[in-house]
């Protein structure tokens, strides 16, 4: 994952070829592609320009008896329990040079034995949670806690059939109390098969794809899984200057993954962005999806969320449209919005407040 994690965040850290070369986790921000971010700078050519960011922690590999504490494994577990979504990278090529845990190359048992620790983590986990809760939901005065029981215990039952938390269907009160348990399988998960170069470049069908799709399909159903080739982008990033790394992929007729799994981290976690756009600045907000206009307001300040009076919003595609603000008004699509309004990925807004 380090080479990955270097790709992506354009840094440096330790990636050699041996088990847990990663101890200590390293953390950057990756900067959240986007048009509509790049059109806005170079339309109102602001003075600081602050795009949306994703922060990426690099953990190192789990292994098989993690969950008991094999290879460091309370303590990459922890990491893992630290960060609100997962991109489990999974190897899919074979290279004699590069060594693999378990001597051999599977990328279907990998994900298993992965599936399997979290999944055993978060029964040890819950079954402390239950024993603590019982101990202290015996008061009579303790109905919330009892609450708290039953759903913790639905959880673990469910947990038990060998199931991922994220999975369930759960109700709003019941997500609420899972929130505050930091299981690991109720994160979101996007899948990164890592082929070779060659396989990559030529578009030849990696024989380890299908079935890792298919696994996905049975035992995740709607995760995302993207193919990308670790040591093509390493290359594009490390030997290349961006005009070659550009004319390298277009004589291949690929594309660079990083954006796409930069973009897959942010959506996975249920994040959208609006703007803010002037001759000062010009900046991406990022708020969750179905968030109001006061709690994008306070994203910016919390008293701006307090004092909120109302919005005006204009959607990025009619300003494209229109080429100003004052074309949007004319055209009467520069809008007045209150505290019910849902914001929308895109928006560009200006507050008003008290």
């Amino acid at each position: 994952m380090s080479s990955l994690f270097n790709a992506l965040t354009s840094s440096s850290v330790p990636a050699e070829n041996y088990p847990f070369c990663t101890i200590d986790p390293s953390e950057a921000r990756v900067l959240v592609p986007d048009d509509r971010f790049d059109w806005l700078c170079e339309t109102y050519k602001p003075k600081k320009q602050t795009p949306a960011h994703l922060t990426v922690v690099d953990i190192a590999g789990l292994v098989r008896g993690a969950a008991q504490g094999a290879g460091l494994g309370n303590a990459f577990l922890s990491n893992v329990a630290s960060v609100d979504a997962i991109y489990h990278l999974v190897r899919a090529f074979d290279n004699d040079d590069i060594t693999h845990v378990e001597d051999t190359v599977d990328p279907v048992r990998d994900l298993e034995i992965i599936q399997d620790e979290l999944r055993l983590k978060d029964e040890e986990m819950l079954e402390r949670h239950l024993g603590e809760l019982s101990r202290a939901s015996r008061f009579p005065d303790k109905k919330q806690l009892k609450e708290h029981l039953e759903v913790v215990e639905k959880v673990a039952n469910y947990v038990a059939k060998s199931n991922d938390v994220r999975k369930g269907e759960w109700t709003a009160s019941e997500v609420n109390i899972i929130n505050t348990l930091h299981l690991l399988t109720a994160k979101p998960m996007v899948y990164l098969c890592n082929i070779s170069e060659d396989d990559y470049l030529l578009g030849s069908q990696n024989r380890w794809l299908p079935k890792i799709q298919n696994w996905v399909d049975q035992n995740n159903p709607g995760d995302l899984v993207i193919p990308l080739s670790v040591a093509l982008e390493s290359k594009l990033l490390n030997d290349m200057l961006p005009d070659e790394a550009n004319a390298y992929l277009a004589e291949h007729g690929v594309e660079s993954q990083l954006s796409k799994v930069i973009l897959a981290g942010y959506k996975s976690l249920q994040l959208i962005h609006y703007f803010t756009a002037g001759e000062d600045e010009v900046r991406a907000w990022t708020v969750r999806e179905t968030s109001k206009a006061p709690q994008a307001a306070g994203i910016i300040h919390t008293d701006f969320e307090r004092g909120f009076i109302s919005a005006e919003v204009m959607k990025y595609a009619d300003l494209r449209e229109a080429g100003s603000e004052a074309q949007v008004r004319a055209v009467g699509k520069y809008l007045a919005k209150g505290k019910d309004y849902v914001v929308e990925d895109g928006d560009i807004m200006y507050f008003k407040v008290q």
